[in-house]
């Protein structure tokens, strides 16, 4: 084991304290719900997704609901979200293709995910992580933003930050850690005027790749 993954260890540990119940945030009971709400998400609260899919959900009670929907209304549904056209419109045809590909069944491996309308890296690491409990790591802002500060990763493309972590961090730890770093960015180590007073893993901050 590098000193790095030492390291990484050491900070899963302390993270294990302090949000040993993280999960995420996204509220789902389906596999394409989980899809669906992810594309909700991007530059949309996870709050307000949640307030949202809580209806949708109700109303379009299955995959098959959602790739046969009128488009106009679909985007009304999904309008306080934000860039409502091109989120309806790639989640009506995310589920056709989950449909008529993959037999209604969300892909449980990256290179079919990433075949999806919509589906980047992030989406499909949440996906592989959170449905299918595969090694994950979903590279949102705040883990690109804390792992440069925590010294895992001296880059900051979001493949690149992923390609990094996973070399350092343990696999089985890897989905759950990318969850506690959502919480740790909201309440601690915040963007703007982080509370380094308060943090359990300032030390960490004093090693090489540390930027503020």
């Amino acid at each position: 084991m590098t000193k790095l993954q030492e390291k990484a260890v050491q900070i899963c540990n302390i993270l294990d304290t302090v949000y040993p119940d993280a999960v995420c945030s996204l509220q789902f009971e389906k596999p394409y719900e989980l899809m669906i709400a992810t594309r909700l998400s991007a530059q949309c609260t996870d709050a307000r997704v949640n307030i949202v899919t809580k209806e949708l959900f109700q109303k379009y009670p299955t995959l098959d609901a959602f790739a046969d929907a009128d488009l106009s209304e679909l985007e009304q549904d999904v309008h306080p979200c934000g860039f409502y056209k091109a989120k309806a419109k790639s989640i009506k045809e995310m589920c056709q293709r989950v449909r008529e590909v993959y037999g209604g069944a969300v892909p449980d491996n990256m290179d079919d995910l990433l075949t999806l309308p919509g589906i980047g890296r992030k989406t499909a690491n949440l996906l592989l992580g959170d449905v299918f409990g595969k090694p994950a790591v979903v590279t949102d802002t705040h883990c690109i933003r804390i792992s440069g500060r925590l010294g895992l990763t001296k880059r900051h493309a979001p493949e690149q930050v992923e390609e990094d972590l996973r070399k350092v961090l343990p696999p089985e730890r890897s989905n759950r850690f990318c969850h506690q770093l959502v919480l740790f960015g909201r309440d601690t180590c915040t963007a703007r005027n982080p509370r380094c007073g308060v943090c359990p893993l300032k030390g960490f901050c004093k090693d090489p790749g540390f930027k503020k």
